[in-house]
């Protein structure tokens, strides 16, 4: 395979790049850039931070120093995957709260059309939660991502917490099997 040549950039078309930049149309007022802010977050469950603008600092820091307390990490590799379990125990913690929001929106969706609920109280029963769920499956396109990202959450949490035993088994003298990868295949009629 041959290797191509990396362009060089001339100063003229380096002249032209910083010409351009200068004339960005973004926000340029405190105002706007406020408004700005957040454009790319949507959801929260694949923010880069582990706290969204909208959650409490405090109840994070909690969780964090009793996951501390419980793992006590000692070393920089053990604190790392302690700041991994915390974040994952975080944002499975939102995506719980997300599902009840969906929940929620449907069960109301759902009272509001049907009438199996007609003079109901609004209170939850398994009728109305049964329905909500309905409504919520029959929307595949809230549900799927929803439960594919909280396994891939909940992976990376039971992955960093078998990594961090494993080491501290080791630190303490005690034997370490290396981990078993198990291969299962799935398929219809089986």
């Amino acid at each position: 395979m041959a290797k191509t040549k990396p362009r060089k950039t001339s100063r003229k078309q380096i002249a032209a790049n910083r010409s351009n930049a200068l004339k960005s149309t973004g926000p340029r007022t405190t105002g706007g850039k406020t408004a700005v802010r957040y454009n790319a977050l949507t959801h929260g469950l694949l923010a880069q931070k582990t706290l969204l603008p909208d959650e409490d600092e405090t109840t994070l820091e909690d969780l964090g120093n009793a996951l501390r307390v419980r793992l006590q990490p000692d070393g920089e590799v053990e604190d790392l995957l302690v700041d991994r379990i915390v974040s994952a125990a975080w944002r499975l913690r939102r995506v719980l709260a997300i599902e009840a929001g969906v929940l929620e929106h449907e069960r109301k969706d759902a009272k509001k059309y049907s009438h199996v609920f007609e003079g109901q109280e609004d209170e939850d029963t398994p009728e109305t939660l049964g329905l909500a769920w309905i409504h919520c499956v029959a929307n595949t396109d809230v549900v799927s991502p929803l439960s594919r990202y909280e396994t891939t959450v909940e992976r990376g949490f039971y992955r960093a917490l078998h990594e961090l035993e494993r080491i501290q088994t080791r630190r303490a003298g005690g034997v370490v099997p290396p981990p078993e990868a198990v291969d299962i295949s799935v398929s219809k009629g089986e």
